[in-house]
C-alpha cells in the first residue's frame, strides 16, 4: 500500500495539545505518513454558535502543526459550500490523494463514536475508510449495540490507545477572555497568535 492518512475534523477554535496528541498517536500506532487537520466550515444551521473567522482558525492550525512534516491543513470543507458532512470530506479528500477506503482513517473520539448511527450516512463513512477511534476519558461505547445500527462496524475501525489531557477548546477560550494563562495547553506560536490578534476578548 501506498500513502496513509489520517483525517481529524474540528472547528479547532483553537486547536490545542489535546488535539496534536490525539493526531501523533494516531499517526504512529497507524503509520499514518499524512494527517490532515481539516477545518469545520460555518454551517449556516449553526449561525447562532459563535465561531471565530475561519481565516484565523486555518492560521492557528498553520502555527500548531508547522514542526510536524506529517501534519498538513486541508481547507477541503472551507472550499466548498455546505452542508458539510463527514461523509463528502472523506470522499472529496479520497478522490484528491487517490486512495483506497483502507488507506484512509477518520480520526474521531470515542464519544463521536457513540454518535455514529445519528450521523448522515453513517454506513457509507466506514465503506469510504476506517475509524481510528481514541479513547478518552467516561466514554465506552457499547460495540455490540452499535453493531446493531451499523453491521460491519467493529472490523471497520481500531482503538487507539493516547495521552488523556483533559484540554478543551471552550475553557481554552473562556480563559482568555479573562485574560488567564493559557500557555501549555496551546502550541506557543498559538498562545502568541491569539494574544496578538485579541482573539477570544469579549
Amino acid at each position: 500500500m501506498g500513502v496513509v492518512i489520517g483525517i481529524i475534523g474540528g472547528t479547532f477554535d483553537p486547536p490545542h495539545l489535546g488535539h496534536l496528541l490525539i493526531a501523533e498517536a494516531a499517526g504512529e500506532q497507524l503509520g499514518l505518513q499524512k494527517v490532515l487537520f481539516v477545518p469545520a466550515a460555518d454551517p449556516p444551521h449553526k449561525q447562532e454558535v459563535a465561531k471565530t473567522p475561519a481565516s484565523h482558525r486555518c492560521r492557528m492550525v498553520e502555527l500548531a502543526i508547522a514542526d510536524n512534516p506529517r501534519f498538513q491543513l486541508s481547507t477541503v470543507d472551507l472550499d466548498r459550500p455546505g452542508p458539510h458532512y463527514s461523509v463528502d470530506t472523506v470522499r472529496l479528500l479520497r478522490h484528491q490523494f487517490d486512495l483506497p477506503a483502507e488507506a484512509c482513517w477518520f480520526i474521531i473520539g470515542g464519544d463521536s463514536l457513540a454518535d455514529l448511527p445519528t450521523w448522515h450516512q453513517p454506513n457509507r463513512l466506514i465503506e469510504l475508510c476506517r475509524l481510528a477511534v481514541v479513547h478518552r476519558p467516561g466514554y465506552r461505547p457499547n460495540l455490540s449495540a452499535l453493531e446493531q445500527h451499523l453491521p460491519g462496524l467493529a472490523a471497520r475501525l481500531e482503538f487507539v490507545p493516547a495521552p488523556l489531557v483533559d484540554v478543551s477548546a471552550s475553557h481554552i477560550r473562556a480563559a482568555a477572555a479573562r485574560q488567564q494563562s493559557i500557555r501549555y495547553q496551546v502550541p506557543e506560536p498559538v498562545r502568541a497568535y491569539i494574544a496578538r490578534q485579541g482573539l477570544y476578548q469579549t
